[in-house]
């Protein structure tokens, strides 16, 4: 499984912790359930990688979120699309508090998975609010 497919799957789990009240550990466990029934291609690497990104943005997901509310210009939380939310979730997670990713490859692999399930609209709204986050971590 290469890192863009992992960091696809965390988003997905990132989305469904919207609709589902589990915890981090729950959604870890039913997403090794679904690879084995799907027979996915993954490495113990990509195993800690989506485990960590799940369990970190649903420990931080407040800090998280307040990022994203702080970052927003003419827009209400509540109106960001769940798509567009859990993309934005796992981006800021690795620009935050993974060091070992570069800061680009955050931004441009969620615009990239933006291309792929969000609106005509997402990879640019995603791209500024990404945009953002960077400018205040560096300043």
């Amino acid at each position: 499984m290469s890192r863009h497919i992992a960091r696809e799957v965390a988003f997905k789990v990132a989305f469904e912790m919207e609709f589902q009240d589990e915890s981090a550990e729950e959604l870890f466990d039913r997403f090794l359930e679904y690879s084995a029934e799907k027979k996915l291609d993954i490495n113990d690497e990509d195993v800690l990688y989506i485990k960590d990104v799940i369990t970190g943005v649903k420990n931080n997901l407040e800090n998280i979120d307040n990022c994203i509310k702080s970052k927003l210009k003419d827009w209400n939380f509540d109106r960001i699309s769940k798509i567009d939310l859990g993309i934005l979730r796992v981006a800021i997670y690795e620009i935050l508090y993974r060091n070992d990713i570069p800061e680009k490859v955050s931004v441009n692999e969620a615009v990239e998975i933006c291309k792929t399930y969000g609106e005509d609209s997402s990879p640019s709204f995603v791209n500024g609010v990404l945009a953002e986050v960077l400018k205040e971590k560096k300043a």
